[in-house]
């Protein structure tokens, strides 16, 4: 096993950078790529970094050359023939073939855009912009570059017994962790963490105890896979995910006129329902308002797979997502909901305690399975905090985010009033955004 303190310690990226492989991405991003590719491949996009925890002054923080350092690696990055190989005929929810010959023509040749840097008011300003399907995988390198390399200015001054003692305390809380999961019965869950991890290595010891102290799912465990696709095919275990807000938002910002904004997020479903069945069949209701989206949603929408709740109040976004399949002539208990925003171990037993029986429950466990380092470094210093990257404009118009929590709503202030009264938006209650 890596001793990621002496790791640590060495302060040598060459030989650990940051991030690795094209595939240090979460499996996601190639699906919803891939579906880009197909769709909208012509469509220019802009994305851009965006700190919600604004006390954290990452420009202040983080040497600017080291950043563009990783940022140009990155950028060098090419597909692997083994990479390649694992992506063409590994078997993916069950299906051989999930990326399809021209994509991965297309992948193997794959370089990622420029990038562009500025400094302001203690914030590193990072856009990137370009076609979708290139500019979209940026998003999660660049999240894990800026989450690294704020947790080794933290680290940077630290001796090796420091560090050993940091790491031991850390590995002692997450080993706790899954020891109490152990004890909820039925339990299903994934690493969702690569966007805010501590490291790649870091992820990388947290899988490995998952799946030891939980068991493979694949052999009735609890541990269901990763989202990391580098890590999922490194330790031989099942890549997770399905798609994100990114899709309707910048479909949404291409509607020419309301009633096209409005079936904005059932267009996206109705492309996706195209490429995939079973397991991918997940809805994710809440980017402009999950109510809302299902009094409207579509007949054969009821029928998918499942729903992932990632924003609000999570126990009332299953209780919503119960009343409407009811409504539509479904049995909750053959659906399934995934719960993925802030969670940690108390709220994953409350919620499976809570739903268990009435539909199947799963859980993706993101920055407090792969960044809780809370307490351990001098002034809470590796404390996670909320950062992302996010479409911002497509075709020069402004993306809107609305959530199910009015803290994570994002766009221009006009768009958001408008949006909001065309997908009947009323007030919402506020919740903390931590991670």
């Amino acid at each position: 096993m890596v001793d990621i303190a002496t790791r640590v310690y060495n302060h040598k990226w060459k030989i650990d950078p940051i991030v690795r492989s094209l595939i240090d991405t979460d499996f996601y991003k190639l699906l919803m790529c891939q579906s880009v590719f197909r769709n909208k491949p012509d469509t220019s996009v802009t994305f851009s970094l965006i700190n919600r925890t604004r006390s954290i002054r990452l420009a202040d923080i983080i040497d600017e050359g080291e950043l563009r350092e990783q940022l140009d690696h990155v950028r060098g990055l090419r597909l692997t023939r083994g990479e390649s190989t694992w992506l063409r005929g590994n078997t993916f929810y069950g299906k051989r073939q999930m990326f399809r010959p021209d994509f991965m023509e297309w992948f193997e040749n794959f370089q990622l855009p420029p990038y562009h840097l500025e400094k302001r008011d203690g914030q590193y300003e990072l856009t990137f912009e370009g076609k979708w399907p290139e500019v979209m995988l940026w998003e999660i390198p660049a999240l894990a570059i800026l989450m690294e390399l704020r947790g080794r200015a933290v680290l940077k001054d630290l001796g090796r017994f420091e560090l050993q003692v940091l790491y031991a305390q850390a590995m002692t809380r997450l080993w706790e962790k899954i020891q109490s999961l152990r004890e909820i019965g039925g339990l299903k869950i994934a690493d969702f963490g690569t966007r805010r991890r501590h490291s790649f290595l870091w992820q990388d010891w947290c899988v490995q105890a998952m799946l030891e102290g939980l068991g493979d799912a694949a052999r009735g465990g609890a541990f269901t896979g990763t989202s990391n696709c580098l890590i999922a095919m490194r330790r031989d275990i099942e890549a997770i995910g399905t798609n994100a807000h990114e899709l309707p938002m910048v479909y949404a910002a291409l509607a020419d006129t309301e009633e096209d904004l409005r079936q904005a997020p059932y267009k996206v479903l109705a492309d996706w329902h195209e490429e995939h069945d079973g397991n991918l069949r997940i809805i994710l209701p809440d980017t402009y308002g999950t109510e809302g989206f299902l009094r409207h949603a579509p007949d054969w929408l009821a029928g998918w797979t499942g729903i992932r709740i990632d924003s609000g109040d999570p126990a009332e976004g299953a209780e919503t997502a119960i009343r409407w399949w009811k409504s539509r002539g479904e049995d909750p208990r053959q659906k399934l909901v995934i719960f993925s925003d802030g969670l940690d171990v108390d709220k994953i037993r409350e919620l499976h305690e809570r739903f268990a029986g009435r539909v199947k429950v799963s859980f993706g466990w993101g920055t407090l399975l792969t960044n809780d380092f809370r307490g351990l470094a001098h002034d809470d210093g590796l404390a996670p905090f909320s950062l992302v990257c996010k479409a911002v404009s497509a075709e020069g118009r402004p993306t809107v985010k609305l959530s199910d929590n009015p803290a994570k709503a994002m766009g221009p202030q006009a768009e958001i009033a408008r949006y909001k009264r065309v997908f009947e938006v009323e007030d919402q209650r506020a919740i903390p955004v931590e991670v």
